[in-house]
């Protein structure tokens, strides 16, 4: 195993680069796909490499859970570690269970506090508050909710079925008020590009690889960016005028007032607006595009799936090894 047990916990650096230059020469869906794809990946490796040496490297000290024979010195050889990073692990593995741990129950609790402030209020998809002092408008998911058998007369008795929600806009009518009859549809068709496509769930897996490796904040950044980018692009084509949509977005950035703690702000910011307002001011992205090896961007992305690819064969060579080693070891 030796020293490459720690490649995972450094190779998500080999994606910083098609963090910025994906955002710039990819699809923004394509874009959102790949990095949430490469941050999850990553994170699931350098966790992995965690756990590990917290079990290798922790082999002798006194109290171990583990069997004495897993120290032997035969099992030490196949196994090279060090003792001061076995140890430094422990804690290291136990901050990252603890901060995707409280990720995933804030990400929770935002969800369920933005319910039931809605909770009653008219309005199955679009809800306008009236609230007149403080702009602004954000997308709250839904949850699957149990429906039962139509047509058949056996409701009650028949299993019943998860349905997926969409979730509701929520807009104030402060913002309302500063836009356009135009403008005010493409900001709509932005929030329902949100709920449609789950993006919430793409932000969710960046922020936990994030909290699992710190290398992987650049992504979490990134796929920020780039699901506002999806957004924008699909309001320009349900309007059919980019500059509106750019109109839209400036007046949003300049409304006054902060975002209510119920929206989901805390998982996602809105990005640098003036980069989606010059965004969407130039030509509209080819929906498919395949980067030569020869540009930036295809350097950059074959230098991600090639750390990507080493990090994972690498994370499952020393789990085997480690295992089967360990299992050798190990008195029936």
């Amino acid at each position: 195993m030796g020293l490459v047990v720690y490649l995972p916990l450094v190779l998500p650096l080999s994606a910083w680069p098609v963090a910025r230059l994906a955002a710039q020469h990819l699809h923004p869906r394509t874009a959102t796909r790949l990095l949430t794809a490469l941050a999850a990946v990553m994170a699931l490796c350098s966790t992995l490499c965690l756990a590990l040496l917290m079990v290798v490297g922790t082999a002798r000290l006194p109290g171990n859970p583990l069997p004495d024979a897993w120290s032997d010195p035969e099992v030490r050889a196949a196994l090279p570690y060090d003792e001061f990073t076995g140890t430094a692990a422990i804690p290291a593995l136990a901050v990252v269970c603890g901060a995707l741990t409280h990720t995933l129950w804030r990400h929770a609790a935002v969800r369920y506090r933005g319910r039931r402030a809605l909770a009653g209020l008219p309005g199955p998809t679009v809800v306008v508050l009236p609230d007149t002092e403080r702009a602004y408008a954000y997308a709250l998911p839904g949850r699957a909710r149990a429906a039962g058998v139509r047509g058949s007369g056996r409701s009650e008795c028949a299993p019943s079925r998860r349905v997926p929600s969409r979730g509701r806009v929520v807009v104030s009518r402060a913002l309302l008020d500063r836009l356009q009859p135009a403008e005010r549809r493409a900001l709509f068709a932005h929030e329902r590009t949100h709920l449609a496509a789950r993006h919430h769930r793409f932000l969710l897996v960046t922020q936990l690889a994030a909290r699992a490796n710190p290398f992987l904040l650049p992504l979490r950044t990134a796929t920020a960016y780039t699901t506002e980018r999806w957004a924008d692009e699909a309001a320009a084509g349900a309007v059919r005028d980019r500059r509106v949509v750019a109109l839209a977005i400036g007046k949003a950035a300049l409304a006054p007032g902060p975002t209510p703690v119920t929206a989901l702000a805390g998982f996602a910011a809105t990005g640098p607006v003036p980069r989606r307002v010059a965004a969407l001011l130039a030509p509209a992205p080819a929906a498919r595009t395949r980067p030569s090896l020869f540009t930036a961007v295809g350097l950059a992305l074959w230098g991600a799936a090639c750390g990507t690819a080493v990090s994972a064969m690498t994370s499952a060579n020393a789990a085997v090894t480690t295992v089967l080693v360990l299992r050798a070891a190990t008195p029936l």
